[in-house]
């Protein structure tokens, strides 16, 4: 098929940085309302869609996806004041529905159902809190994707909402007070008319909200005007003795960590006063504070330490570091559930509150666990899941030692003819790289097996087993999912991290492609069967890898990409992602920074892999500036014959609350592409 690309009209637009003529022929992308990028929006998507929609295979995927889909789904159980909350979907339902039960063997009644909420699903659930008692729920709501966040609290007992609305938060949870009468969040200041997409968040502040009172009346809590890059997450100790701020800067792990009394107004006291290793509040006992810390532990271990004397010289390790990292912990009945990972795997490990060793709670297989708890209550809720095993929910009971299933999903498809492993990959260094691989058993080598290998590799996130609706679909074609855990992820501590960020950025891309050449060696697939996908960080994966080594390929799927790596930290949040890229303003860090970006190093001339980069018009994480501009210059640049095309979601974001029936569809152009260009369609 041959493609007649819209016309991007490139500009003579030039920046001098650092010694350098940078040119950014497409700055005129970056503008999401002009005329120009809505007409170039809607040209490329005629494209686009016009050549999905042809494909033979997109409507027997779009069926089998959505056959698949339909399960019920129940998980993300919690309890407070006597009450059993959990997350509901009957199987198609485009969000997700807030129940509530009296026990766990009554009947559950809504409490929220964010479907009735607009007619296409683009209202979404974001933050939720109930109050101590479970009198009320606070919860947000964002539309069309977007990060920012409204607001609104509801009766629990009459499911009907008061008429508080608070708007303008982002990157915010709610703290109720211990009576309920009101709670803490974080928001910040309206945005420039036209501009709350794209402008810049900083200079976040901390609000109390009492209940039946306008936003107006809320009361600032804290704000630091000298330090326009700190954000504030609060909790209330649940003795309801202390607040408590974790301060936070864009995505470095490291934090700060502030108390007071909570009826007091004086100033805070600043317990962890410097940026330099991460405190996680776990929880207290009088003036004797709980955290999970990489203080002198890497891999992270559980210390005490008593307010009154705060000195890191009397601190005492209760739980001490292991050789696997401790990915989280909390306080659950009389001690601490940790979440363990071994080899990117998780394992559930039970302590008393000195630290000693109470077992493991068993889970079914190599997979994924997420545990809550609370301090005095003897049931912990955990959740499993598994590439080939859907989220199940359970409880273990403290009191019997014993775990109880409460929902195992049945869904129409059979997981016995597939198998999971892993394998240890060589990388170009001689590292060790993990790598998933989930297929049919008795897999034939040799016969270029389609394969997808997805990667995210960046700021200390953990890559672990997940199961996804969409990978049952691709092995059910004959594929190979190859998952790959990336240096720049948190899998195996801080030195894993380390290795994988600033001037060591080269080292996940380089991972990345010995793991493609790997399946290409061991005879899993051959190069124009090989699909690379990744989103948001690991759209930037995929953007370089593709860039980098393009014969390597044959298809690349990158996702709300990170793509211009000289302008992302003027929008929005994108300041915050210096912490793993450095600040493109830095001479040494630009350096790096040019070297990569995929953006920069498209060659015109080139043959590319067949390409569908996929982004939303609502994106204000990763704007879709980037991926507007990677395509535009990507179809400029290209010589080949294979596609590539650029999908833009209307009415949607960078991810979070997509409505079921889009991501439905989404996927099934994604998959009929690469089938298509594998020659499999």
């Amino acid at each position: 098929m041959h493609f007649r690309y819209p016309i991007s009209h490139p500009s003579d637009c030039t920046d001098e940085l650092h010694g350098l003529n940078v040119a950014d022929p497409y700055r005129w992308l970056e503008d999401p309302n002009s005329e120009a990028t809505r007409r170039w929006v809607e040209e490329q998507n005629q494209l686009t869609f016009g050549y999905l929609e042809q494909l033979p295979a997109r409507h027997r995927l779009l069926e089998r996806l959505t056959a698949l889909w339909n399960f019920p789904k129940l998980g993300g159980f919690f309890k407070r004041g006597g009450r059993y909350f959990s997350y509901r979907n009957s199987g198609l339902q485009n969000q997700s529905v807030l129940c509530v039960q009296d026990s766990l063997d009554s009947e559950a009644r809504v409490l929220l159902d964010p479907n009735t909420l607009s007619e296409d699903g683009t209202v979404a659930l974001g933050s939720s809190a109930v109050s101590r008692d479970g009198r009320w729920l606070a919860y947000s709501l964002s539309s069309s994707g977007s990060d920012w966040q409204t607001w609104r609290v509801r009766s629990v007992d009459t499911q009907e909402d008061l008429p508080d609305e608070l708007r303008w938060s982002k990157f915010s949870g709610a703290a109720w007070l211990p009576d309920g009468s009101g709670f803490f969040y974080s928001r910040y200041d309206v945005p420039t008319e036209g501009h709350n997409h794209t402008q810049a968040n900083r200079f976040q502040k901390v609000y109390l909200h009492r209940l039946n009172t306008p936003q107006a009346q809320d009361r600032l809590v804290y704000e630091r005007p000298d330090q326009p890059e700190w954000g504030f997450g609060t909790e209330v100790s649940h003795d309801g003795r202390y607040l408590l701020l974790n301060v936070w800067k864009g995505t470095y792990p490291e934090n700060l960590f502030f108390y007071r009394e909570l009826g007091s107004d004086g100033p805070f006291i600043e317990l962890i006063p410097e940026f330099k290793h991460s405190f996680w509040f776990l929880g207290n006992e009088g003036s004797r504070f709980f955290f999970q810390t990489n203080w002198n532990a890497p891999r992270k271990q559980i210390i005490a330490l008593d307010v009154v004397n705060p000195d890191p010289q009397y601190w005492q390790t209760l739980v001490a570091e292991r050789s696997d990292v401790l990915l989280s912990a909390q306080r659950a009945f009389d001690g601490f559930a940790c979440e363990y990972l071994h080899h990117a795997h998780t394992q559930l490990m039970l302590f008393d509150l000195e630290g000693g060793q109470r077992g493991e709670v068993a889970l079914p297989t190599l997979g994924t666990a997420y545990a809550s708890g609370e301090e005095g209550d003897p049931e912990l809720f955990f959740s499993f899941e598994s590439f080939l095993h859907p989220p199940s929910a359970y409880v273990f009971d403290f009191n019997s030692g014993k775990t109880r299933v409460l929902h195992a999903p049945q869904m129409a498809f059979d997981a016995d003819p597939f198998e999971t492993r892993q394998v240890f990959v060589p990388g170009k260094d001689g590292t060790r790289v993990p790598l998933f691989l989930t297929h049919r058993k008795g897999l034939e080598r040799g016969a270029g097996n389609p394969t997808l290998l997805y990667g995210y590799g960046g700021f200390n996130v953990s890559e672990t087993p997940r199961f996804s609706v969409s990978r049952l679909v691709w092995l059910e074609q004959g594929g190979v999912y190859a998952h790959a855990v990336l240096r720049g992820g948190g899998e195996y501590g801080e030195a894993w991290w380390r290795a994988g960020i600033l001037d060591r950025k080269q080292n996940v891309f380089d991972d990345f492609a010995a793991c493609a050449e790997w399946l290409i060696d061991q005879r899993y697939t051959r190069p124009e069967r090989l699909a690379i996908q990744g989103g948001s960080n690991g759209g930037l994966l995929v953007g370089a890898c593709m860039t980098q080594r393009p014969e390597l390929f044959g298809v690349a799927l990158p996702a709300v990409g990170v793509m211009d790596m000289l302008r992302f930290h003027k929008f929005t949040i994108g300041w915050a992602w210096t912490s793993d890229y450095g600040s493109p303003e830095d001479p040494e860090a630009f350096r790096h920074l040019l070297a990569y970006s995929p953006l920069h190093n498209l060659k015109p001339g080139t043959s590319y892999p067949a390409t569908l980069v996929t982004t939303a018009d609502h994106d204000d994480r990763v704007v879709p500036a980037h991926s507007f501009k990677f395509a535009a210059a990507l179809q400029a640049a290209h010589a080949g014959e294979r596609p590539v095309l650029i999908r833009v979601q209307t009415k949607a974001g960078h991810g979070a609350g997509m409505p079921t029936k889009m991501k439905i569809e989404e996927l099934a152009d994604i998959y009929a592409f690469t089938l298509d260009q594998m020659g499999l369609g």
